[in-house]
């Protein structure tokens, strides 16, 4: 189990030093013992605030974390077990609103049980209400950074820990829409972690305490620094700047185990980098797609970039989150394109290969921040051309990208092995044959 700080403590501990200015908290009319006249709600509030110190179960304010001015809402797991209820709501409500009227991203730092039994009904639909918030704020276009917290159960990680564009999360830390106390008797606890949720693509990572102001501060400034001028092209990183003489040649140099691959340019590319990782559907593809944001230039640029390996279905979503994330916040992307094709196994047609491929191409057609994209390998066929910026597509040397393989080319075609070379020439598959063809812009390094 994770260790369980105050919500004071929390922002303490993340918050520039004296830059927490706490927002005046919403009035709300008294009744006795609750929306519902529990018995005992109104003594059970008082021995809350009493233990804890405070008045409800969140504490909302602005401060800078890494020098970038925020909305803090930090949770009191000891006041009721951070549950939500009317009033929790409102002070939800107005921090979203203190954060839209000034340009603030938000930081919820959960850790909650729940919806609060002792107001019924009118305590679940405050869920509503977080809701309606966090999806006014997405449409402001500001980032919302949440922070998962020993728990985060219930409605609160169903809204504002899932519902972020970032969710980072402590290590140990109890994650899951089903609390501990209503859980199928035979449930495997380690489903609910933090670290589970990471694996089945619903949080982007486990920081640990220590780390967790700088990683949070680093994830708010690159967030919040828009612009509309396009990503640079990367500089060529492979041996030689000749184009290749063929067709043959041009496959031959992007699948040599020798050519850089993706984190080489990424590395070469970016200053510092932080990584999203997962597609929000079950699914993450760690070894075919990284995604992300970095500074290059003293400026942000977002990317997603394939690694030389055939794209898995989540891998493509992550991609199509990673664009339409950037795209809200006013972000330039860039794209690296390298697979052979996307996975075409039975389980990548279980996890909706076609359905994937589909949802990045809309993000990319649809995107109004500027995509940059650089075909740095292979590029093979629509599980390659699906993060291709039109008419901003660049090709190093090293590189090709074509409608199909060159050998299923000649199968598809009842031609024999030999044939495959000269099939490869057909195709016009080189940098160079892309330049004329009017496929790509042109070549960098060449």
């Amino acid at each position: 189990m994770a260790e369980r700080l105050s919500a004071r403590a929390v922002v303490t501990a993340l918050a520039d030093d004296a830059t927490f200015a706490e927002l005046p908290a919403p009035m709300r009319r008294s009744r006795p013992d609750g929306p519902l006249a529990w018995p005992g709600y109104d003594d059970s509030r008082a021995r809350a605030a009493e233990r804890t110190g405070e008045q409800e179960s969140v504490v909302c304010g602005t401060a800078r974390v890494g020098g970038t001015r925020a909305v803090l809402i930090a949770f009191e797991f000891g006041f009721l077990g951070g549950s939500l209820g009317e009033r929790t709501g409102d002070r939800l409500e107005a921090a979203y609103t203190y954060a839209r009227e000034r340009r603030f991203p938000v930081v919820p730092l959960v850790a909650t049980g729940g919806s609060r039994m002792q107001e019924g009904m009118l305590a679940l639909t405050q869920l509503q209400r977080v809701a309606r918030q966090s999806a006014l704020t997405r449409e402001a276009g500001l980032a919302q950074v949440a922070v998962l917290r020993d728990p985060t159960t219930g409605g609160g990680w169903a809204t504002l820990g899932a519902g972020a564009d970032v969710v980072l999360a402590l290590p140990g830390a109890q994650v899951g829409f089903a609390g501990s106390r209503v859980r199928p008797a035979d449930a495997d606890p380690a489903a609910y972690t933090a670290e589970a949720q990471v694996i089945a693509g619903a949080a982007d990572a486990v920081v640990r305490p220590e780390e967790l102001r700088g990683t949070l501060g680093r994830w708010l400034r690159l967030l919040t620094c828009p612009s509309t001028t396009p990503a640079p092209t990367p500089e060529p990183l492979g041996e030689t700047a000749v184009l290749p003489a063929t067709g043959w040649d041009a496959v031959r140099r992007a699948r040599s185990p020798r050519r850089p691959r993706a984190a080489a340019y990424l590395d070469a590319y970016f200053t510092d980098r932080v990584a999203i990782s997962g597609d929000r559907c079950g699914g993450t593809d760690p070894e075919g797609m990284l995604c992300g944001f970095g500074t290059h230039g003293g400026r942000t640029v977002a990317y997603a970039a394939q690694t030389g390996t055939a794209t898995r279905p989540a891998g493509y979503r992550t991609a199509a989150r990673l664009i339409r994330l950037a795209d809200r916040l006013g972000i330039p992307v860039l794209t690296l394109v390298d697979t052979p094709g996307a996975a075409n196994d039975a389980e990548a047609e279980r996890q909706g290969a076609g359905a994937a491929i589909a949802d990045l191409f809309g993000a990319v057609a649809s995107a109004r921040t500027p995509v940059t994209t650089l075909v740095i390998g292979e590029g093979g066929s629509g599980g390659a051309l699906a993060l291709a910026a039109p008419g901003n597509t660049w090709a190093t040397p090293d590189s090709y990208f074509s409608v199909i393989a060159p050998e299923l080319a000649a199968a598809i075609l009842k031609r024999p092995p030999r044939e495959v070379e000269p099939t490869a020439d057909q195709l016009r598959i080189r940098p160079q044959d892309l330049v004329e063809l009017g496929v790509i812009r042109g070549t960098v390094g060449g």
